[in-house]
């Protein structure tokens, strides 16, 4: 006998619709036009300070390509510089500019609201444990 697959069952589905849900939570309340990926390279600069382009991808979870895009327009913005490295001219360091910088402090207390709002249907104690779930299966 064949089960029956319930799509509204599956983690994929609901990892997507959570997602969908988040960020438009996230757009909604972001200023300055920021998408989630633009703020998460942002923030993770904020974090650790300058580091390679190909480091930040994969802290922020962004393939080559998107790591990239991401990167110029915050350049373009003006948000962040990119500096060639003297030993080898082909990796590029990226830092905030002090204009990144100021927008960054002024954004991560909305960022901050951002999570509360999307975890909000959670108590505090389901909020733990699905932060917790989510990084052991990321």
């Amino acid at each position: 006998m064949v089960k029956t697959y319930i799509l509204d069952d599956q983690i994929g589905f609901l990892l997507r619709r959570s997602q969908q849900r988040h960020l438009t939570i996230f757009a909604e309340a972001m200023p300055d036009g920021l998408t989630a990926q633009q703020f998460a390279a942002l923030a993770k600069l904020r974090e650790l300070g300058p580091c390679s382009q190909n480091a930040l991808g994969r802290l922020t979870a962004m393939d080559n390509a998107t790591i990239s895009g991401v990167l110029t327009r915050l350049a373009e913005r003006g948000l962040i510089e990119r500096t060639a490295q003297p030993d080898d001219r082909r990796m590029m360091q990226i830092s905030l500019t002090p204009g990144g910088e100021t927008l960054v402090d002024r954004v991560l207390p909305i960022a901050r609201k951002i999570t509360a709002d999307t975890l909000a249907p959670l108590s505090a104690a389901e909020q733990t444990s699905l932060i917790a779930l989510l990084r052991k299966i990321s």
